[in-house]
């Protein structure tokens, strides 16, 4: 099987962009910035109506419907682990929480990525639905957002009422 030109040139101009891009989140991601816990909902809620509308215009078949179950509930246990990557500080004389991403995180964040890019490509492959494809990564994402957030919720208020205290 013979590669042609344009096909190495339509992968690798993305993979390119997506290198660049997860470069410099990497550097900003290393950052120390505050955390606003009453913040934190929004990008999930933000994230939640961007699929209510890819499920009301692309709706799942039967079976489409349970892989969007195994997603959500999938990308919830990651999220979960992701959260506990997020290292969460707390200014002891300010009470400031303060938050900074893990590498570990962000080579988690980078594998998602790849998965998703490769299961849409093989999707294509092999003549799947590529709107229940991209249904169902973005109810994973969800769940990793989602339950992220409500993790790093938790704790960030378990810390600070720690520092509180004492």
């Amino acid at each position: 099987m013979q590669v042609q030109p344009g096909h190495v040139v339509q992968y690798l101009i993305p993979a390119a962009i997506f290198l660049v891009a997860m470069a410099l989140r990497a550097r900003r991601m290393s950052q120390v910035r505050p955390l606003q816990v009453e913040r934190l909902w929004i990008f999930p809620a933000l994230y939640a109506a961007v699929c209510v509308y890819l499920l009301v215009e692309f709706p799942p078949t039967l079976i489409g419907w349970l892989w969007c179950a195994v997603a959500l509930a999938g990308g919830s246990v990651l999220g979960w682990q992701r959260g506990k990557t997020m290292r969460i500080t707390v200014d002891p004389a300010t009470h400031q929480l303060n938050q900074k991403a893990s590498l570990a995180g962000m080579a988690f964040l980078f594998v998602l990525v790849a998965i998703r890019a490769g299961a849409r490509m093989e999707g294509r492959a092999m003549h799947l639905d590529l709107n229940t494809i991209t249904v169902v990564l973005a109810l994973f994402a969800l769940g990793l957002f989602a339950v992220q957030r409500v993790e790093m919720y938790l704790r960030a208020k378990r810390l600070l009422a720690a520092a509180r205290a004492g």
